[in-house]
């Protein structure tokens, strides 16, 4: 059932960080119950029955503006080991279901809150997306040609700086609570785990390994033999060679002179070496420089789309694609030897648990009726 089996986690239904973070929850074996907060989707997140992020989860819709509403979560956090919510600054507490209220309901619950510039600073009240906050933290200065900077999907911000780090900081704050029985806030702030994430170049750029200029250094599409290339049916193909002996095995197997070896660090000599790999590669088809390149210690790679990924022998050796629900999705990962996780459910619609996760909670028919029918909740 997964290494989280036994926990309950309670999701508080927002768009961006918030439901990749539950969906890892839930991978990982957590039973998962998010709170849809309206009788209709937003508009803005995806319908849950079609939302990937959605899977494996229970879903029960309640009307968070009524105090009946919030009394409805409050007891269903009682039995819960952890909450979280994506709210700006200060929405969960005028709504009565801020950190406060609920940790004196549970003294042992984690309270998790991911925002884009967190629960404190200057603009920690501000409106923003994922391409403000890695922009503020260098991260979109650093990717794309020289000319302009290129937007890397919203996965460096939402999810790596903004899910991930919450999912580390809760499992952390889960592990303290087994220990001290007590609960915490974890206040995930987008621009913090953005800002992490740049760790290594603030590393390289003291030691004059890293140049703010960006398509001028070793991993931004500078260096030759680190980089994409067309082919000859108009497909890419990724090259890393950054090793000696990979540099000089790529030289080999281009059919190009392997004294150019010596220049594979002269900078002045990159266009030139450019020129001529482009050449080479641009003579044959990506599926012919996969039989040549796929395998070696070339450090090479097909540029594939998603459907193409999902059929590539090694995803399929791995399964690291399966099949949910009819809609071809990643499996969970990571993958643990002594409590493996099992295939998820697909997505269950807005409310679709509301009757029985009200129920577990001691609620009679009546009393679930009655909240159906007054509007306290939805199915």
């Amino acid at each position: 059932m997964g290494p989280l089996n036994g926990l309950r986690i309670v999701e508080v239904r927002g768009i961006g960080p918030g439901p990749y973070a539950g969906m890892l929850f839930a991978d990982m074996g957590a039973d998962v119950i998010v709170v849809e907060r309206a009788a209709e989707p937003s508009g803005v997140a995806p319908p849950a029955a079609h939302d990937t992020n959605m899977r494996g989860k229970r879903s029960i819709a309640l009307n968070l503006k009524t105090p009946e509403g919030v009394e409805i979560l409050l007891k269903l956090l009682e039995s819960s080991d952890a909450v979280f919510e994506g709210f700006r600054p200060g929405v969960a507490e005028r709504l009565g279901f801020g950190p406060d209220v609920c940790l004196a309901r549970n003294p042992k619950l984690v309270y998790g809150r991911v925002t884009g510039w967190g629960q404190s600073g200057a603009l920690s009240h501000s409106a923003g997306h994922d391409i403000n906050y890695i922009a503020l933290t260098g991260v979109l200065a650093a990717i794309g040609p020289s000319d302009k900077p290129s937007l890397p999907l919203n996965i460096i911000g939402d999810y790596a700086g903004g899910s991930l780090f919450l999912v580390i900081g809760m499992l952390a704050a889960l592990l303290a609570a087994k220990q001290s029985g007590m609960g915490q806030v974890v206040d995930a702030a987008i621009t913090d785990g953005s800002a992490h994430l740049m760790s290594l170049f603030h590393t390289l750029a003291p030691l004059g390994l890293w140049q703010s200029e960006r398509n001028a250094n070793l991993l931004d599409g500078a260096a030759p033999f680190y980089d994409v290339y067309e082919t000859a049916d108009d497909k890419y193909i990724s090259i890393g060679s950054i090793e000696p002996q990979f540099f000089r095995l790529l030289l080999e197997l281009l059919e190009m002179d392997t004294a150019l070896i010596a220049l594979q660090h002269d900078r002045s000599a990159w266009p030139q070496l450019r020129d001529e790999i482009a050449s080479k590669i641009k003579k044959r088809t990506q599926a012919e420089w996969r039989d040549v390149l796929e395998g070696t210690d070339v450090c090479f790679a097909p540029v594939l789309d998603m459907t193409e990924a999902s059929k590539h022998p090694h995803h399929q050796d791995r399964r690291t694609y399966i099949d949910v629900g009819g809609v071809v999705q990643p499996a969970p990962a990571p993958r643990f030897s002594e409590s493996p996780t099992t295939q998820p459910e697909p997505p269950h619609s807005e409310g679709a648990d509301t009757r029985s996760v009200l129920a577990s909670l001691g609620l009679s028919v009546e009393q679930i009726n009655a909240a159906l029918a007054t509007g306290v909740a939805f199915e």
